[in-house]
């Protein structure tokens, strides 16, 4: 016994000796000699890792490219089992994860039966209970959440929900189901549903409730709105209409939700008791000018060109949300990937002038700051909201005189080595009346009420190439700022299993044909999409994929205001192959959806990591490796 004890670390040698003496303890008597019961000795406490490293260890491969055949994850201790959005079969796959190095598929769910047409866009597990979030086949429809028994995947019971229904998550302690219903528009934008929160009693599992939690009291205060930062900008909005929720995080306590309303670069706070919306806050914008927010902007010129931009602001736009306890608080933490609106955009009417045919927000700096105007676009990408605003955009040259922008002139500011090839939003940062009407400018470049040009004061991109941590209330606390295009563009970062090639060979790279460098540069960037949060011992980490480049950043969050990167694991393999044509050999391509598995939870006792890949069909299963 005592070689044996030697042989164990020193944390688990103390364990050891502890159950041994209460073992002795009972069987001799206590120290007045009478026989004690046994007492089971108290539960292990978690070691804390001191780092924390992820390795793949197993993966399942549906075989379908680009088809969303992979998408959220999620996973229930009970049954060992994982379960896959696959959107391309309208289904949730279901696999079986007792060896969780080898995935096996032993079921479905079809949405089918519950809602014809149906297409399945979340799905979140608790205690044996599969809750799954269900679009009609006419997305401005109600959708439906529908609730399933883990291990014999019969459906127990199901309810009518708000349109769109994107995402879905249990309370922490089991009594709620929250859907958020995003309520995007129909692609030509005449038909806008409310976006909503569901708050669903699911006590009795057989017969849930809900109530909806929708932005109805925030119709009528849009312009205060506006004036703060939200972004309410769909044609002839309403709050409710504008609003679109994406993604939910609970507080421990099961009190408290928070939603990310993307579109609109907001947050929005909702009481689960009362099951109402208490709060919008806005997000706000990163100052690319600062070093601290400095980024890569352009695709074709093949280079990393990390550098600040005056007048360029990056709107945060998160996608993904969690939420965690840190010193008695609670914190949250997103993924900004950023979203622009384009609707109609293959609607050649649209492109061609008829507003009521869509909506697009996104144009590039140099089609917008065009001297001769933006006609030329027209028929191609050219927005028929903005064609109906004015005829041409300028720069002003109290900001822009740096690339050369002067009355009449955006100077060099337009080409495609500065700002030309960066798609921005129209509908910010050009000059406006108190009632919000454009102030308009003459071609040359002067103020003129008879004039058909907007100026622009400040750019606005989409996305903040970032993660950040948010207090409770939605102030800033963290930003990762460059940090993740500038760990891509060193010489630390690696790519693939065996981490063995440089990330600035492939730097902001897309994920759905052969690797370019670059490629992404002027759009998003590497793309922070999904985000999940998970804790070992004392330490919390936050878990980043990267839709467009790939892979998955590790940080260390437990202090909110210092996070430190643990690791970066990106799986795509033959990156000169075209995945089009070598599925198979490419490996991971387009994180979506990330789960975390503790120890506690794991089939095999180690944490672990599930990551549904949406371009490449694939769901990764991660170990993590830590060093102690």
């Amino acid at each position: 016994m005592a070689s044996s004890l030697r042989s164990l670390p020193a944390h688990s040698r103390l364990f050891a000796l502890s159950v041994l003496a209460t073992t002795l303890l009972a069987a001799c008597g206590g120290s007045d000699g009478t026989p004690q019961a046994i007492v089971p000795p108290p539960p292990a406490v978690e070691a804390t890792p001191l780092t924390v490293a992820l390795e793949k260890i197993g993966s399942y491969a549906t075989g379908e490219f680009v088809k969303s055949a992979a998408e959220i994850t999620a996973y229930d201790a009970v049954s060992k089992r994982s379960f896959v959005v696959n959107a391309l079969a309208g289904a949730v796959d279901v696999l079986d994860l007792s060896n969780p190095a080898k995935p096996v598929k032993v079921g479905r769910i079809e949405g089918q039966s519950v809602l014809a047409g149906a297409e399945i866009n979340s799905v979140a597990v608790r205690n044996g209970l599969v809750a799954v979030a269900m679009q009609a086949k006419v997305k401005t429809d109600n959708g439906r959440m529908a609730l399933y028994d883990a291990n014999t995947l019969a459906l127990i019971s199901q309810i009518e929900i708000g349109a769109q229904p994107d995402m879905v998550t249990f309370t922490p302690d089991g009594k709620y189901v929250l859907v958020a219903n995003e309520g995007e528009p129909s692609d030509d934008y005449q038909i806008d549903p409310e976006g909503s929160v569901s708050v669903i009693d699911v006590s009795d599992a057989k017969k849930p409730q809900a109530r909806t939690a929708g932005f109805t009291q925030f119709n009528g205060q849009e312009a205060a709105l506006r004036a703060r930062g939200v972004r309410i900008f769909g044609p002839k909005a309403t709050a409710a209409r504008d609003f679109e929720p994406e993604y939910i995080a609970v507080s421990a306590d099961s009190r408290t939700a928070w939603v990310t309303l993307q579109e609109n670069n907001a947050l929005a706070r909702i009481d689960l008791a009362s099951a109402q919306v208490t709060s919008v806050t806005t997000l706000g914008y990163k100052d690319n000018s600062l070093a601290a927010n400095a980024l890569d902007i352009q695709d074709e010129d093949g280079k990393i060109n990390i550098t600040t931009w005056a007048g360029l602001r990056s709107l945060y736009m998160p996608d993904s949300i969690a939420a965690y306890d840190a010193g008695g608080k609670t914190y949250l933490v997103t993924a900004n990937e950023g979203d622009a609106r384009a609707w109609g955009e293959n609607n050649p009417a649209y492109v061609n002038g008829d507003t009521g045919k869509g909506f697009m927000e996104e144009f590039r700096v140099k089609h917008l700051t065009n001297a001769k105007g933006w006609s030329g676009r027209k028929g191609d990408d050219l927005p028929a909201h903005l064609n109906a605003l004015a005829a041409g955009g300028l720069l002003n040259p109290a900001t822009f005189a740096y690339c050369g922008a002067a009355a009449g002139t955006p100077g060099k500011c337009r080409d495609d080595d500065v700002l030309g090839r960066l798609k921005v939003t129209w509908t910010q940062g050009y000059q406006q009346n108190a009632d919000g009407t454009p102030v308009l400018y003459t071609a040359a470049g002067v103020a003129s009420p008879t004039g058909d040009r907007l100026m622009y004061d400040n750019l606005y991109a989409f996305g903040g190439r970032s993660f950040s941590i948010w207090d409770d209330n939605g102030a800033l606390v963290w930003d990762s700022g460059a940090a993740i295009e500038t760990f891509l563009a060193s010489d630390a970062c690696k790519l693939g299993s065996a981490r063995s090639i440089p990330c600035k060979t492939y730097f902001n790279t897309g994920h759905d044909a052969l690797a370019k460098a670059d490629a992404r540069s002027s759009a998003k960037g590497p793309e922070p999409e999904g985000l999940t949060v998970g804790k070992v011992g004392n330490k919390t980490f936050a878990f980043v994929g990267l839709e467009r480049m790939g892979g998955v950043l590790v940080y260390d969050i437990t202090n909110p205001r210092a996070p430190l990167q643990m690791d970066y694991l990106n799986t795509r393999e033959g990156w000169d192959l075209d995945p089009a044509k070598n599925l198979d050999k490419v490996g991971d391509l387009g994180p979506e959806g990330l789960h975390f598995v503790p120890a506690a939870a794991s089939p095999n006792g180690k944490p672990l990591l599930i990551v549904g890949n949406e371009v490449s069909g694939t769901t990764a299963i991660f170990q993590l490796k830590m060093t102690y």
